[in-house]
């Protein structure tokens, strides 16, 4: 068994610029990454997940006390909160050869 230390906490920019988002937690499975922020200024928890091979992904707000839930389950929890989520996809240019 290694011992690993932990990894240290990211700051991440919000996406209007503003104070920096602190990273909670960061996981991989597979081709997914799955990330939990604190926005500090807003004081609210958001989870983000991202698959690495298609590059699709959404992001969504959690409760403070779903976080860790949400986190290990994160398809789960964005089925349950199907109508407050945004899936960002990247765009696909199709060329005819």
């Amino acid at each position: 068994m290694t011992d690993r230390a932990p990894t240290p906490a990211r700051a991440v920019a919000n996406d209007d610029g503003r104070s920096p988002a602190r990273e909670l937690a960061q996981r991989m499975s597979g081709t997914v990454e799955v990330l939990l922020f604190w926005h500090s200024e807003s004081d609210r928890v958001e989870l983000a997940v991202r698959d690495l091979a298609t590059g699709a992904s959404f992001h969504i707000d959690v409760a403070p006390g779903n976080a860790i839930d949400a986190f290990y389950h994160p398809y789960a929890y964005a089925a349950r909160r199907e109508s407050s989520y945004r899936v960002v996809r990247p765009e696909t240019t199709i060329v005819d050869g």
